[in-house]
């Protein structure tokens, strides 16, 4: 996927196209998690769809539920879905910046004849 450390750097535009597609991808698991955090609580807690979104947000975020939850199971799903949004935060900030860490690696490997910056 990314270059090995005997070749050479990657060319600018091909690092900020690689960027560009992973950060997309960190969106969409980003969007799939805030979807299954919005329908959880429409339909476990029972909140309408702008309470939903507002606490599947905040708990994605790492800032903390906003309503009240009535019932055990909503109460279960709050639990599970504020350790499965945790696992998410780190994922997403994996994926994001795997092309940059990547980049930073990659240029201890190279000479100064190595460097392509085209």
């Amino acid at each position: 996927m990314f270059e090995s450390r005997t070749e050479t750097l990657a060319p600018r535009r091909v690092f900020l196209r690689r960027m560009l597609k992973f950060s997309g991808f960190g969106a969409v698991v980003a969007v799939t998690a805030l979807g299954i955090g919005i329908l959880g609580y429409h339909y476990i807690a029972g909140f309408g769809w702008i309470d939903s979104l507002l606490n599947a947000s905040m708990i994605l975020g790492g800032m903390g539920p906003v309503g009240d939850l009535a019932s055990d199971a909503a109460k279960l799903f709050a639990s599970f879905y504020a350790l499965f949004s945790g696992l998410v935060f780190i994922s997403v900030m994996g994926i994001v910046l795997a092309p940059a860490v990547h980049r930073g690696l990659h240029l201890f490997h190279l000479d100064e004849k190595d460097f392509d910056e085209s």
